[in-house]
């Protein structure tokens, strides 16, 4: 029997985003990751989305903690009053860290930043450095793009079929918690033909 992550990573906006469904569910999560003990790690900010799961953590009692790279603390778009803060030397040191001090990652609806953190933690997983489990919430069916874009890699000749068992997609975070209470180690050969 599987047992809850001690931590969880969310990549999400630094904006709000258009539709008020996202900024919803993403309260939703932070309690129950508040109420469950998981240890929320970010990015560090203070704006958008992840500035509401932040919050609404601390809210519910649970620990946060942000990495954040120097340049960006110092145009103060950074949490100062989080659990712990970690500042980083760039922006490849955070993702390293943010990835360390993680045993699992969530996607929220974001936007470019939030699309590198996740295709970088999937190509990681499809190299194997990682089993770790990474849950997409597609709130609103913001994700179905990425789905797509999945797909066209895959029908392309470019990912093998595995490639969407890198990740599992939920539509709440009811069904979050499903995913990681049944998370067993689904590593197969979806590493590129070369390797």
């Amino acid at each position: 029997m599987s047992t809850l992550p001690k931590s969880l990573c969310v990549f999400c906006g630094s904006r709000f985003g258009n539709d008020p469904e996202y900024v919803t569910e993403a309260k939703k999560l932070a309690k129950a990751m508040a109420e469950n003990n998981i240890e929320f790690v970010y990015g560090g900010g203070s704006v958008g989305i992840m500035g509401v799961l932040a919050e609404e953590v601390l809210a519910n009692g649970g620990r946060v903690t942000g990495i954040i790279p120097d340049f960006l603390q110092k145009l103060e778009v950074g949490h100062d009053n989080l659990t712990e803060l970690i500042i980083t030397d760039s922006m490849h040191e955070r993702k390293r860290t943010m990835f360390e001090r993680s045993d699992g990652f969530i996607v929220l609806p974001g936007g470019l930043g939030t699309l590198d953190e996740t295709f970088e933690i999937l190509t990681w997983k499809q190299l194997k450095l990682h089993d770790k489990p990474v849950i997409i919430l597609d709130c609103k069916n913001y994700w179905q793009p990425f789905e797509d874009l999945v797909n066209a890699t895959i029908n392309g000749g470019f990912a093998s079929e595995t490639a969407r068992d890198l990740y599992s997609i939920a539509t709440s975070t009811a069904e979050i918690f499903t995913y990681l209470e049944n998370s067993t180690s689904t590593i197969q050969d979806t590493s590129t033909s070369q390797l």
